[in-house]
């Protein structure tokens, strides 16, 4: 296989930061060496992360953006560099769950229903429901506990912007959430975080399918002592989209 064959970068699993394993695993300045392109969490759940353009932004609890120092610790994230195999246009998506459908229906053209997948989607947002979180320090509290506690939510409007799109196969659930997981930034690069919701005007849509995985886990003994199976989907599904309230 050419070592051009683009590879998915996995710090941890999302099992793992779900039990509240929440230590650095690698900096920030190893995982650009990996990737251009992807999504994350800081060290103690500091905030959403996002990666773009060779770039990694660190979504703060208010929705704005900084970019994150090379030094800071990084417990879970997945990154690429992004080669597009399809480039199409998109417009008039009235919520996150036909955005996905959309998606979903891309994947199976190209017969990917068993690969991952990362998608750039550049365009002009009528909204974008987004959440970001507060860093939480201590040690084995879940990561559906720090976001009941600490997570912050709002909301884009008229916006020129940027989703990045990671989608796991089922059969890799607890590696990570299966199915498509976003987090928006602007197009000035001043907000942003993990997306609920969206309303998108119109976009540009890159896809690559992804079919190399490289997991970086943790090395320390802290790691192994967590019961990662215990993890259920329920739990997954809520740590990822679970709002409090209906937008």
């Amino acid at each position: 296989m050419s070592s051009n064959t683009p590879k998915m970068f996995q710090v941890s699993t999302l099992q793992a930061l779900a039990k509240g394993y929440s230590k650095g695993v690698v900096t920030v300045g190893e995982l650009l060496e990996h990737g251009d392109t992807g999504l994350g969490t800081f060290r103690n759940v500091e905030g959403e992360m996002i990666m773009v353009d060779g770039h990694c932004y660190q979504a703060l609890d208010d929705g704005s953006i900084v970019e994150a120092r090379p030094d800071m610790g990084v417990p879970f994230s997945s990154v690429t560099k992004l080669q597009a195999q399809k480039e199409f246009e998109i417009s008039n998506i009235g919520s996150i769950d036909e955005l996905k459908v959309l998606l979903d229906n891309k994947v199976e053209e190209g017969f990917g229903l068993n690969s991952m997948h990362v998608v750039r989607i550049d365009g002009h947002f009528a909204k974008v429901y987004a959440r970001s979180v507060l860093g939480y320090e201590a040690r084995f509290i879940t990561l559906r506990e720090i976001l009941s506690e600490k997570q912050k939510e709002f909301c884009f409007e008229d916006i020129d912007g940027t989703l990045v799109c990671i989608c796991y196969p089922d059969y890799m659930e607890g590696i990570n959430a299966v199915g498509w997981h976003m987090h928006f930034i602007s197009k000035d690069r001043r907000c942003g975080g993990h997306v609920f919701d969206i309303g998108l005007v119109r976009a540009t849509v890159k896809l690559s399918k992804i079919s190399r995985i490289e997991i970086q886990l943790p090395t320390d003994i802290e790691f192994d002592i967590y019961s990662l199976k215990n993890v259920s989907r329920e739990e997954i599904h809520k740590i990822e989209q679970a709002s409090s309230g209906d937008k």
